[in-house]
């Protein structure tokens, strides 16, 4: 981009922009021209696209980033979406703790009632559950949750969710999907200067009754059974904290034993090099409190409390952290011997377990894309929907998506069911391998500087695709382009799911093993299905021109 030109469209923003904090950092890189021309082009290399998770981006000044003046437009286009859609009813607003979240939330509730349309504001930074859940409580058209869930500090992030009017039955209070999003972004790119969008009152702050309701209808999902049981737990610095122990001890449990460090919201997430409890070392405070309290389980939330990760103690003193579909596969397990009726999602990157779980009880499957937009619309009468990256509906009628608190609940019941019982949730885990094989899985995951080696690598696996898995030829090629940039891979006893992420400059391989339990030895399975998921890592890193 040319240096007048950088220019000129950094004045014409500056001009715009409602927030005296980004005007200042962006006459400052004025100034610095041009030494500050790379940094410039960036924040002006084009807006943050409006997807189906909404806005993500890094807190900054310019149409590239997270700040009021992007906000301002992305809530005047979605206010207009809604009303050009003939959508009644009120806008549910909701915020993390995050750096900016309470100024975007409030301008979104001023740009809404400058529309003439009500705004309903939760009364603090709390989980995005809670605002999912108030969507479908208070007849919303829409919702708007502030957060960037588990990114990094310098983030922040813009969800949408529709109302029952907008979303249909299936897709009631949950996420928006396609043409949606789509809409949205061109209503966004229709708005014109922000002086000329009106702005109202700051909408109605609803009461902690919200909060007290969202914990009420959570604490209900669980049926009536043991609560003797020792929790450790953390938020990671996020939102999920004073909830989730109300709804336990709401539920009948005793409040967990929390992470200290880690207790309070804090934007800037200190003691974690990334607040996601998938990353390395991000649940190391959390195992040291488990230890020291003699917990029977451990458990984490990310920020925003939509994702759940949970760890089990060995018998040697260390704990180990499940994977997402280890504690999927005990969920679904857990509603099908309640007699929970209904169908059984997940996707189509996920363990197939649940597949054969809902095969040999008869029980419906269904298997969507990735995202949790698509996995609550799998089916109406959804019972439970799981993803393996820590996402888990385990209760659709209350919250019609991720919900971090929720799962929590449910994982704490089955565990304090089978302490009753003397039995702990490994002990579940191995019964289940001996019934079903073992289930293992595992993740490729690589970074890139440049997107173009992500779509090398796809172009070089359609070219010259593997032609056996772990020595057994394949029994099933999926391509499913157009519709989506994704290859399967399948034999009979192992599985290759090949995508670019959608959030991240990555690609990413799902890999999974099949090993049926000779003479009931599981860890003799465990330990054969880990060689063949080293062999499979291999073998598809190579065939990615990886290797």
């Amino acid at each position: 981009m040319a240096s007048d030109d950088l220019r000129a469209r950094a004045t014409a923003w500056l001009a715009d922009d409602p927030d005296p904090a980004t005007r200042a950092e962006l006459t400052a890189l004025l100034e610095r021209l041009p030494a500050s021309a790379d940094e410039l082009a960036d924040r002006f290399a084009g807006p943050l696209t409006f997807g189906t998770a909404g806005l993500r981006g890094q807190l900054r000044a310019g149409p590239n980033g997270m700040n009021l003046a992007v906000v301002t437009r992305a809530a005047a286009g979605l206010v207009g979406w809604l009303a050009a859609q003939g959508g009644t009813g009120p806008l549910v607003i909701g915020y993390d703790a995050r750096h900016g979240s309470k100024a975007f939330a409030e301008q979104t509730a001023r740009v809404a009632t400058g529309a003439g349309r009500e705004a309903l504001v939760l009364p603090r930074p709390l989980p995005t559950p809670v605002l999912a859940w108030a969507v479908r409580e208070f007849g919303a058209v829409a919702g708007v949750m502030v957060t960037a869930s588990h990114n990094p500090p310098q983030d922040n992030g813009y969800k949408v969710y529709l109302g029952a009017a907008l979303g249909g039955p299936a897709g009631a209070g949950a996420q928006i999907v396609p043409p949606a999003d789509a809409e949205i972004e061109a209503a966004i790119q229709a708005v014109g200067s922000l002086t000329e969008v009106p702005l109202g009152e700051p909408g109605t702050v609803l009461t902690e009754a919200v909060v007290q309701g969202y914990v009420d209808s959570a604490a209900a999902v669980l049926a009536p059974g043991p609560r003797e049981l020792r929790v450790a737990y953390t938020p990671l610095h996020g939102v999920g904290g004073a909830v989730l122990a109300a709804a336990f001890t709401r539920a009948g449990f005793a409040a967990p034993a929390v992470v200290a460090e880690q207790a309070e919201p804090d934007p800037a997430f200190p003691t974690v090099a990334f607040p996601n409890p998938e990353e390395p070392g991000a649940m190391d405070l959390l195992l040291a409190l488990a230890t020291d309290t003699g917990a029977d389980l451990a458990i984490a939330n990310d920020p925003d409390a939509d994702r759940c990760a949970i760890a089990l103690p060995g018998a040697d003193g260390t704990w180990r952290p499940l994977r997402g579909d280890e504690l999927g596969a005990l969920l679904a397990d857990h509603l099908q011997r309640q007699g929970i009726p209904g169908t059984y999602a997940t996707t189509i990157v996920s363990s197939s377990l649940l597949r054969a779980l809902c095969a040999a009880r008869g029980m419906p499957y269904a298997q969507s894309l990735t995202g949790f937009k698509w996995i609550v619309r799998a089916a109406e009468d959804l019972a439970y929907g799981y993803e393996e990256a820590l996402g888990y509906c385990v209760a659709p009628g209350h919250v019609r998506d991720k919900d971090g608190i929720t799962a929590a609940l449910r994982v704490a019941e089955l565990a304090a069911a089978l302490k009753a019982q003397g039995r702990t949730l490994a002990d579940r885990l191995d019964e289940l391998a001996a019934e079903f094989g073992v289930y293992a899985t595992d993740q490729l995951s690589v970074r890139v500087d440049d997107l173009a080696e992500i779509a090398r690598a796809m172009t070089q696996v359609r070219d010259k695709p593997p032609v056996t898995l772990l020595g057994a030829d394949l029994t099933e090629v999926e391509d499913r382009l157009p519709a989506a940039d994704v290859l399967t891979f399948r034999t009979d006893a192992a599985r290759v799911v090949i995508r670019p992420s959608g959030t991240e400059p990555k690609l990413k391989a799902y890999l999974e093993v099949v090993e049926p339990v000779r003479d009931g030895d599981v860890p003799a399975a465990r330990t054969r299905a880990a060689a063949a998921l080293t062999a499979l890592r291999a073998e598809i890193a190579a065939a990615l021109g990886l290797g």
